[in-house]
């Protein structure tokens, strides 16, 4: 089934998110509805050209279909892609290779695959795929990374309330990447607090998933320069985008998880320029 829609963001600069409102920031940043049943949807930004969309395939196969943007006949003509499944299990099938992919798995799907689509194990529990997609210099093969395989640090404490497990699936000894990187932090419970003290990466971009958040439930993320702040209120399974020039990080009525993904010019994981949290204003 063929069903992919998009949209774009144009990129902002510090001093003209520094003047907008509630609506403006939303307008800019936030992306929200990004899981359509039986329907993928993409957002075209251009931070890095990251792409950040949503899959949610049913009874039938979901094509990924190239969109006016990238100007390619085929979606990965000139691109590489991450879907992280946050659904029921489900199958990438990226040209002749397919992968099984369970709850938080990962697939990398390299440059130059001519045909990608998704499908749903269950249609009554259907696999949700988070898809991240930017510009790619080489092919690389496509590889499935299971969240059990993924490097994980253990870090933070219940005292300084963001006790939590980081799953880097993109790191020099797994799966190779032309510059997307990708990961998944999981909050303990009694845990709120992600990404403080903070930082910016000025070489790279940044996205975040929150998800794993009850109905009720917000994350208050927190972007701007570091001494020039402003929030937005998160929703479960939203993603907001975070320019190179902006802190990202968030607080939560409750724990919760989220993805994190970079594109831009370094893949380094500490190429980051802390801020002390005694600058923020």
């Amino acid at each position: 089934m063929t069903a992919t829609s998009y949209s774009s963001r144009y990129a902002i600069d510090p001093n003209a998110a520094a003047a907008m409102g509630t609506d403006e920031l939303r307008h800019n940043f936030h992306i929200g509805d990004l899981f359509h049943a039986g329907a993928v949807h993409l957002t075209y930004t251009h931070y890095d050209r990251m792409v950040v969309g949503g899959a949610v395939p049913l009874a039938s196969p979901l094509v990924l279909d190239a969109i006016k943007p990238t100007g390619t006949k085929n979606f990965l003509d000139r691109r590489e892609l991450i879907a992280v499944n946050i659904g029921g299990a489900g199958t990438v099938q990226a040209g002749s290779e397919s992968f099984q992919a369970g709850p938080r798995d990962m697939v990398y799907v390299g440059k130059g695959t001519e045909t990608v689509s998704f499908a749903s194990a269950d249609p009554q529990n259907p696999a949700k795929f988070y898809l991240l997609s930017a510009p790619a210099h080489q092919e690389l093969p496509s590889k499935l990374i299971r969240i059990a395989d993924a490097r994980r640090l253990d870090l933070g404490s219940q005292q300084t309330s963001n006790e939590r497990s980081i799953f880097q699936f993109i790191h020099p000894e797994g799966a190779r990447t032309c510059q997307l990187v990708v990961g998944m932090t999981q909050l303990a419970p009694g845990s709120v607090w992600n990404t403080m003290p903070c930082h910016v990466h000025d070489r790279r971009m940044e996205a975040y998933l929150y998800f794993d958040l009850a109905d009720s439930a917000r994350v208050f993320h927190f972007m701007g320069e570091p001494d020039e702040t402003r929030h937005i209120v998160m929703k479960n399974e939203e993603a907001v985008l975070s320019p190179g020039w902006s802190i990202h990080s968030g607080a939560g009525t409750s724990n919760y998880a989220f993805i994190w993904a970079m594109a831009g010019d370094n893949v380094d994981y500490t190429d980051v320029d802390p801020v002390d949290i005694g600058e923020l204003r």
